[in-house]
């Protein structure tokens, strides 16, 4: 059983979504702040990443941010969170995420939260690391990209073990449910290859 004390969210930078999404983002802040989890997420204040983090500051909970320069740049930084971590590149930006969280969650988003994701998949298929990876599958959002990973099982470009690297979760509680019925993360010295 994975008991944790930080979660990595990946979600969507964009405003434009539907405002489900939003309530959602915030549930999860909240929750997790009640939990006292801390939250590591890409550092901006927009989208549903601000509501994020917003959600868990504003209920008393921890929220580091990871911005590459060229983000914090453009003045999309967070500046009200616990810390504020400045990288080089969108690749330190991932990597070091991963070096903080316990476990992760993915909400609705963009190409980019697809990008995060794929790639924490990825690490976790090449075991590089073997924490819990929770997609939020509220009102079927990511059903399209699920029926793509069983076409590629079915196809043989996916192991059927392999599809099996992330949990879904159908509510906000479920994706803690899930973290909690993961196994326990193995040695830390995985992390040391990313």
């Amino acid at each position: 059983m994975a008991r944790i004390t930080s979660l990595c969210v990946y979600c969507g930078s964009s405003d434009r979504g539907d405002e489900r999404h939003r309530d959602w983002a915030g549930a999860l802040g909240r929750e997790a702040a009640a939990r006292g989890i801390r939250i590591v997420f890409g550092g901006g204040h927009v989208g549903l990443m601000g509501v994020v983090a917003d959600a868990a500051l504003a209920a008393g909970g921890e929220v580091i941010g990871v911005i590459p320069e060229h983000l914090q740049m453009r003045e999309l930084g967070h500046g009200g969170l616990t810390r504020l971590e400045v990288v080089e590149s969108m690749h330190s930006r991932k990597a070091r995420m991963c070096a903080l969280a316990d476990a992760f969650c993915v909400l609705p988003g963009g190409l980019g939260t697809l990008d995060e994701a794929f790639e924490i998949i990825t690490w976790k298929q090449l075991r590089l690391h073997d924490k819990p990876i929770v997609l939020l599958n509220q009102a079927g959002y990511w059903g399209p990209l699920l029926d793509l990973v069983k076409h590629q099982v079915a196809e043989g470009y996916v192991r059927p073990q392999h599809a099996e690297l992330f949990s879904v979760a159908e509510s906000v509680a479920g994706v803690f449910e899930a973290i909690a019925e993961a196994p326990e993360p193995g040695a830390p010295e995985r992390q040391a290859r990313l």
